[in-house]
C-alpha cells in the first residue's frame, strides 16, 4: 500500500466517524426546534377544568346589567397597535362576554382566564364553550347561536356576506330547541356542578340571542337604554383604527384558534371580584405553576366602579400578584369621551374609547383619581 493511499484511507475513516456522530446527534435531537412559548399548551381534562374553576371562583356578586354582548363600539381600536407591538403568547386575563374572544384571537395566548363578578357571565361562557364544541366552523357557530339553518359552502364568505345571510334567513324555533338540548348535554360533560337554575339561565341567554338575532344590544335593566350601544351586527362589522375588520368571527383561522383553546379546556371562565380575596391570587399561583406570564389584561371599565367604591387599591394589589410579561399590556375602556388623552382618537359616533397601558407601568404606578389612572403612561394608538 502506498503512503498516499494509506493517508487517504485514514481521512475517509475519520470522515465516516464524524458523519456517524453527526447522524447520531440528528437522530437524538428534539423533534421540534420551535420555541417552547410557540408550542400549544397541553390540554386539560374535564376534571382538571372543573377543579381549576372551583379553585379560582368566588361567591356570585352583583352588577346591575346582563352583559350579553359588549356596549363598547370601540372595542377593536387597540388591535392595530397591539399587532405592531407583537403582543402574543403567554396568558390572557379578561372580563365580560365575547369581546374577549377578539382580543384572544389577536394575542393567541397559551391559556386564558375570564374573571367576572357575575355567575351568569360564567354560565354564558359555558354556553359559548358548548357552541364551539358543536360547530365545525364560524358559520355553523353563528347559525347555532341564532337558530338558523346552515348555509351551503360558506367557507369563502367575508363577514359582510355572513351578516347578509343571517339577516335574510328566518330563525327556526324547532332548530333552536334541538340545539338547546344538545348544548345542555354538552355542558354536562364539562366537569362542573351545575343545577337546574343554572341550566335555566343558560337557556334564557340562548333565548335572548334567538329572539333578537343580530339586533341584540347590551341590555340595561336598571338604567336608561343608550341609543349609541352597538348591536351584535355592529360588533361583527366593526374595524380597528387601521380599517381592518378583526372580530374573531371575521376569519376562519381566528375562530379555529378559539375553538381549539375551548376544546382543550384552556379558556377558563371563573366567578371573581377584581378586588376580591381569592380569584386573582389563585390565577397568579396557577400561572406561576405553569410558567406563564400575562401578556394582555382586559379590564373593560371595571376600574371606574372600583375607583368609586374605594376598592381600587385592593384590585391594584391583586394585579401585582400576577406574573407579568415585560411587554404585557392592559386594555381598558373609557366612556363619555377621551379626556384629552394623548394618542386617543375621539371618533364620531363612538361614545367609548379603548386605551392601552404597559402592565408594568400599572403595577408600579400610584393613582389618586380615575383621570389619573387613565392618563398615566397611555400608549399612543397611532
Amino acid at each position: 500500500m502506498s503512503r498516499a493511499f494509506f493517508l487517504l484511507s485514514l481521512l475517509l475513516l475519520s470522515c465516516s466517524a464524524q458523519n456517524s456522530a453527526v447522524s447520531q446527534q440528528v437522530q437524538t435531537a428534539p423533534a421540534s426546534t420551535q420555541p417552547a412559548a410557540a408550542q400549544p399548551a397541553p390540554a386539560l381534562s374535564a376534571a382538571e377544568f372543573g377543579q381549576l374553576i372551583e379553585r379560582i371562583s368566588e361567591p356570585n356578586g352583583y352588577f346591575d346589567t346582563d352583559n350579553l354582548i359588549s356596549n363598547e363600539s370601540s372595542y377593536l381600536h387597540v388591535m392595530g397597535k397591539m399587532r405592531k407591538m407583537n403582543i402574543t403568547g403567554g396568558a390572557y386575563v379578561g372580563v365580560g362576554p365575547d369581546q374577549n374572544f377578539s382580543y384572544i384571537a389577536q394575542v393567541r395566548p397559551r391559556i386564558a382566564f375570564i374573571v367576572d363578578i357575575r355567575h351568569d357571565n360564567q354560565l354564558q361562557h359555558l354556553f359559548f364553550k358548548a357552541l364551539f364544541a358543536l360547530s365545525n366552523n364560524r358559520m355553523e357557530y353563528l347559525c347555532l347561536l341564532f337558530g338558523k339553518p346552515f348555509a351551503t359552502d360558506p367557507s369563502k364568505w367575508n363577514i359582510t356576506q355572513v351578516v347578509e345571510y343571517l339577516d335574510k334567513t328566518p330563525a327556526d324555533r324547532k332548530r333552536f330547541e334541538a340545539t338547546r338540548a344538545k348544548i345542555v348535554e354538552k355542558i354536562k360533560t364539562f366537569g362542573l356542578k351545575l343545577d337546574d337554575k343554572d341550566f335555566a339561565t343558560i337557556g334564557s341567554i340562548h333565548e335572548e340571542f334567538f329572539m333578537a338575532g343580530l339586533d341584540l344590544k347590551f341590555p340595561s335593566h336598571n338604567r336608561s337604554p343608550r341609543p349609541y350601544y352597538p348591536s351584535y351586527r355592529d360588533l361583527l362589522l366593526e374595524k380597528d383604527l387601521t380599517g381592518k375588520q378583526c372580530n374573531y368571527l371575521v376569519a376562519e383561522e381566528d375562530f379555529q384558534f378559539l375553538r381549539s383553546l375551548e376544546n382543550r379546556n384552556l379558556l377558563i371562565p371563573t366567578v371573581g371580584n377584581f378586588a376580591g380575596d381569592k380569584a386573582f391570587a389563585e390565577v397568579g399561583k396557577i400561572l406561576k405553576e405553569r410558567g406563564e406570564k400575562v401578556t394582555a389584561f382586559y379590564t373593560s371599565n371595571v376600574e371606574y366602579y372600583l375607583m368609586g367604591d374605594t376598592s381600587f387599591d385592593r384590585y391594584a394589589d391583586n394585579v401585582r400578584r400576577l406574573p407579568i410579561d415585560p411587554h404585557g399590556v392592559l386594555i381598558r375602556s373609557v366612556f363619555g369621551g377621551g379626556y384629552g388623552i394623548r394618542g386617543v382618537q375621539n371618533l364620531p359616533g363612538y361614545y367609548s374609547v379603548q386605551l392601552l397601558q404597559p402592565l408594568e407601568s400599572f403595577v408600579k404606578g400610584k393613582f389618586e383619581s380615575y383621570r389619573d389612572l387613565i392618563t398615566q403612561d397611555t400608549i399612543d394608538l397611532k
